[in-house]
């Protein structure tokens, strides 16, 4: 029994919307959160550093104070209006002639708590803390968490409806031509029965935003044991997240670049790969993995099809059968001694919003040695994984397209 709850969201007029939304405060540094930000920019909240001189530590008082002073600051000026009465949204997103629709409401903190709300990565305490501070300091989920659900054949006839009849609120093209599309659920009833269908859900999970998942349901249980009138109808019971149906969302590959060969000659490293693998060169052509257990290699200026040989898996095991893991166990561990794939420094990853080419464009540098090209974990795979209480291994999903933020923010008081 999923919760979802309808509330009074923080919002930018239309006439401005295109220049507070931004990119998620994650997926860009100080740098160039400061190169993207302009006076409207939600940047000046979410990555408050960029208010100060270059290079001052993120996690000082002062930026996250800072944080604060500018949320107050566009709430002053009318940069953010809050809503009159309890709404639900709808999010969509147009990529590449794809649009997936995503329901605003708030989550359950006692779902993340009980475990109705799943996840499928771990977290690491230091970023759930960075973001806690950020959630205490401003009293908000600033920033949405982008959730998955089960599709349900009402839900999705009630967002068409809407979205075929109602005019939407905002609607706009961002630089990378991403389009975005808001509308505001105002109709009792119907937001009544959306939420009478998520009670019906037994479980939704985190798609992407572990760290916001986590920092927003600790806050807001910190929360309620500091309360001692606590009863339950808080708005700190709560937090910000978009759901999109399962169906919808598509999951794109995460790859991996290694910075040497452990000592190894190509000659010597391909020997070793053809134990587990069968090898096919390709030439200077990419290859791109299209079935799983098959991956794509770019070595010595060369690509490679590399297809896992029967043994080298189990696809009984929800972790096992996962491409990363093969290549973990079968590659990276074994043969180039990658033990921990978090704090090693002679790995990194590349999401598949960048292409192969960026592979390859990072092997000729001399920068890397070695790049894989891996077939992108799948939905059901994923919601499999989470089911049965595993946990991915690191770098595994990338979603794309990610939610901007700035287009509805959720108060705690």
């Amino acid at each position: 029994m999923a919760i979802l709850k309808a509330f009074r969201g923080i919002r930018p007029p239309v006439d401005i919307v295109e220049k507070l939304a931004c990119r998620p405060y994650d997926v860009l540094n100080s740098e160039e959160a400061r190169e993207e930000a302009n006076p409207y920019s939600l940047l000046h909240i979410t990555k408050p550093e960029i208010d100060f001189d270059p290079g001052t530590d993120i996690h000082i008082q002062a930026v996250y104070d800072k944080a604060k002073e500018n949320f107050e600051s566009f709430k002053g000026k009318g940069y953010l209006v809050q809503d009159g009465e309890d709404h639900l949204y709808i999010y969509a997103q147009t990529m590449d002639g794809r649009t997936q629709y995503g329901l605003v409401g708030c989550a359950g903190v006692e779902d993340y708590m009980r475990g109705i709300i799943k996840k499928h990565e771990l977290t690491r305490p230091d970023k759930e803390e960075d973001r806690m501070k950020h959630v205490r300091i401003t009293n908000a989920n600033i920033e949405p968490v982008f959730f998955a659900y089960p599709a349900v054949p009402e839900i999705d006839e009630i967002i068409k409806d809407i979205v075929e009849n109602q005019e939407s609120e905002y609607d706009f093209t961002t630089e990378d031509d991403i389009g975005h599309h808001f509308w505001v659920i105002t109709e009792k009833n119907t937001i009544q029965r959306l939420i009478e269908q998520f009670n019906e859900l037994p479980a939704t999970y985190v798609a992407d935003g572990h760290h916001r998942t986590a920092a927003a349901a600790l806050v807001g249980n910190e929360k309620k044991g500091n309360n001692p009138n606590h009863t339950g109808d808080e708005e700190y019971n709560y937090f910000l997240a978009v759901h999109f149906p399962d169906d919808q969302l598509r999951i794109l590959d995460y790859n991996r670049v290694v910075m040497d060969l452990n000592g190894l000659t190509p000659e010597e490293f391909l020997g070793q790969l053809r134990e587990v693998f069968a090898i096919e060169e390709k030439g200077d052509e990419t290859f791109k993995p299209q079935s799983l257990h098959t991956f794509g290699m770019y070595l010595d200026g060369k690509w490679y099809e590399l297809i896992a040989n029967e043994g080298s898996y189990d696809d009984n095991d929800p972790i096992g059968v996962l491409d990363v893991t093969i290549l973990s166990k079968s590659v990276l561990e074994p043969i180039l001694d990658i033990m921990d794939l978090r704090t090693s420094k002679r790995i990194d990853f590349v999401g598949g919003m960048r292409g192969l080419g960026e592979l390859q464009r990072r092997v000729d540098s001399g920068e890397m040695k070695v790049a894989f090209a891996l077939y992108p974990v799948s939905m059901r795979q994923l919601i499999s994984i989470a089911d049965t209480g595993n946990i991915m291994p690191p770098k595994t999903t990338w979603f794309e397209p990610k939610l901007r933020s700035g287009l509805v923010i959720h108060s705690l008081e």
